[in-house]
């Protein structure tokens, strides 16, 4: 097999956990505004959005950034819940994404995995967004890339295929590391080593994602410094 120089790691819900990190904004906004509600059901049919806001961004003439597809769904979900807020607490809600915590895991176990490869984001994340939160979660990549750059969103295969690009390698010297199974199918697809990570409680109570069945070469670890060790650093 294909020795594997570098890896690329989604990051909302693989290196931070995004749902307590908006969910603690979303109590912040309930006690400066009084406006209560289930947040933790506002926060996680927000995240549900994700999927398809992505999906129309794509099909869309021209490329918008994680903010503005934020905040047109957060509307959606406000309406939904029968909840209104000024729209500066709507702008903190959407900023929240650049504030979220890490694992407990990912510091130590990137710069673990940093000793032997080179590392780079590879999220939906716009790049402003991305450094914003790296440098709030003081996480070290070798660098930053966005989907951005291919000017699309995963799960398109065009993302994965850019990333390899820009960071001179062939798809097969890259792995993807992700907590998410579709993001591995289609990184798989392009020729990305698949490297899943698990996190049970990236959606709290309900848990975190599988990982895909039948992928050659799948590696599953339950943590970065479980994949660390699999991977020899």
């Amino acid at each position: 097999m294909t020795i594997v120089r570098a890896l690329v790691f989604d990051v909302f819900g693989t290196v931070v956990d995004w749902r307590s990190g908006v969910l603690a904004e979303a109590r912040d906004v309930e006690s400066r505004t009084g406006v209560r509600a289930d947040w933790a059901a506002v926060v996680d049919d927000w995240r549900r959005a994700y999927g398809p806001s992505l999906l129309e961004a794509r099909r869309a003439s021209a490329w918008r950034d994680l903010d503005a597809l934020h905040r047109e769904s957060l509307v959606t979900v406000l309406a939904g819940h029968s909840l209104a807020l000024p729209a500066v607490e709507r702008e903190a809600l959407v900023r929240s994404w650049r504030r979220l915590p890490a694992w407990p895991d990912a510091r130590h176990g990137l710069e673990r995995l940093r000793r032997r490869h080179v590392t780079a984001t590879l999220s939906n994340g716009h790049v402003a967004l991305l450094i914003d939160l790296m440098r709030f979660a003081d996480l070290r990549f070798d660098a930053v890339m966005s989907a951005q750059l291919a000017g699309s969103y995963k799960p398109d295969p065009v993302v994965y295929a850019t990333a390899a690009e820009l960071l001179g390698l062939a798809p097969e010297e890259l792995g993807m590391v992700a907590a998410h199974g579709e993001d591995l199918v289609a990184a798989a697809e392009v020729g990305l080593r698949p490297l899943f990570v698990r996190r049970p409680k990236e959606w709290g109570p309900a848990g975190g994602d599988e990982p895909p069945h039948g992928l050659p070469g799948l590696v599953v670890a339950a943590s970065f410094e479980d994949l660390a060790n699999q991977l020899g650093d």
